[in-house]
């Protein structure tokens, strides 16, 4: 019960940081920031959806065995602890650069999965180096004949946010290129 009220204190104390911070901005740049909402109303999350020749559940597996397409040592990724059932906890490193803990707060297997990012440490922003901290990271799986549609969104990665391009580019390689090729392909380092 400490950890989930020590991750919403962290949730709502983050995105107060950023009501703060888009406020300041609205002083500033008033134009600037009705862009930015009326964009954000367009589509705030990043996402992106991929077909795979690949059951539901062998795609789904896959997902959660999070060393062989995310943090894998060709990617000069580290991968501590459990992602195979709910409430399990993970860690991905990338040296100095990434820290992040994840939760699995959703479990449907062969459906979707969600992971709740608990502690995030970006070293490679400037300001606010936890941004990704009370983001989710949502893959839901649908069946297409012999292949499965996979959607990805991470809840919270919005094109306000410091890391969006970078991590923009980070998502598509990832979820775009090295997860199909993965599983497809059964490897793990590509």
């Amino acid at each position: 019960m400490e950890d989930i009220i020590r991750h919403q204190h962290i949730f709502w104390e983050n995105s107060l940081q950023r009501l703060k911070n888009l406020l300041e901005n609205t002083k500033k740049s008033p134009n600037k920031i009705q862009i930015q909402n009326k964009n954000k109303m367009d589509n705030q999350n990043y996402s992106a959806t991929i077909k795979v020749a690949a059951s539901p559940g062998d795609v789904f597996a896959h997902i959660n065995d999070v060393s062989k397409w995310w943090a894998t040592p060709s990617f000069k990724g580290e991968f501590e602890g459990q992602s195979t059932k709910l409430n399990d906890e993970f860690i991905v490193r990338f040296g100095d650069a990434h820290y992040s803990k994840q939760k699995l707060v959703e479990f449907i297997p062969g459906k979707k999965v969600v992971w709740l990012v608990t502690e995030s440490l970006l070293n490679w922003i400037e300001k606010d180096k936890t941004e990704w901290t009370g983001t989710k990271m949502i893959f839901e799986l649908t069946p297409d004949g012999d292949q499965t549609v996979l959607s990805f969104t991470h809840e919270g990665l919005v094109p306000e946010q410091e890391c969006y391009a970078k991590c923009e580019q980070g998502w598509d390689m990832l979820i775009k290129a090295k997860l199909p090729k993965s599983i497809t392909e059964g490897k793990g380092s590509v």
